[in-house]
């Protein structure tokens, strides 16, 4: 598959990760012209004075990794990420309230982050690892209903978690595809053949901190 960097964004959310790490990233980014980066909140305007002169868009997370914050809170961080220069949000589900079937808040949750969002794209993290098919479909249908732009699988942060499957990914896609949404696939993709997997199930954007090796695969 032809162009995998198009739809790479190149992922650094290590807790214990250095300025040297992130720089590091951003000169990958821009060496193999990936879609993008995703690091966290507090290094939105490192990656902005690193990337000011490419074409690389900076991505960033908010009630991350656990999506318990209150949405105030979340829509706060993505008002200071913007303005640090962030280009598209990746926000975390309340997964609690998705499990209680507390639909009204889950809504309300992404689009108070919607709206904080204004022109920039919102994508919401529903941690597949967490849900079963059911809670999935639902979880899509309220991003569909909230006017998110993307679903994406996973944090990466789910102590024995798989991180993205391609059959969650297929079910997301056919869910959110006739409105307009798309597909990130997140979590343990560290592969060219999980990539392109990932893609055919329907994956619109891979988020990896493997972009290099797999680009670099034969």
């Amino acid at each position: 598959m032809e162009n995998l960097n198009k739809h790479i964004e190149h992922t650094l959310l290590k807790q214990d990760a250095k300025e040297e790490d992130f720089i590091k990233l951003f000169e990958e980014a821009k060496k193999h012209e990936f879609l993008g980066v995703c690091v966290n909140p507090m290094y939105v305007k490192l990656a902005k004075e690193n990337l000011k002169e490419s074409n690389v868009k900076i991505v960033t997370v908010v009630g991350f990794p656990l999506g318990a914050n209150r949405p105030e809170v979340k829509a706060y961080e993505t008002k200071l990420a913007i303005e640090d220069g962030a280009d598209e949000i990746d926000m975390v589900i309340n997964v609690t309230a998705l499990k209680n079937k507390d639909y009204e808040f889950v809504k309300y949750d992404i689009e108070t982050v919607k709206s904080a969002c204004k022109d920039k794209p919102l994508k919401v993290i529903l941690e597949t690892d967490l849900l079963d098919k059911e809670e999935i479909k639902k979880a899509c249908e309220l991003c569909i209903e909230a006017k998110a732009d993307f679903v994406k699988t996973s944090t990466g942060f789910v102590k024995g978690g798989v991180g993205a499957k391609a059959e969650d990914v297929e079910l997301m896609y056919k869910t959110v595809f006739p409105y307009g949404l798309k597909v990130k696939a997140s979590g343990g993709i560290r592969d060219k053949e999980t990539a392109i997997k990932m893609l055919k199930a329907g994956a619109e954007r891979l988020g990896t901190s493997s972009g290099v090796k797999i680009v670099n695969a034969d």
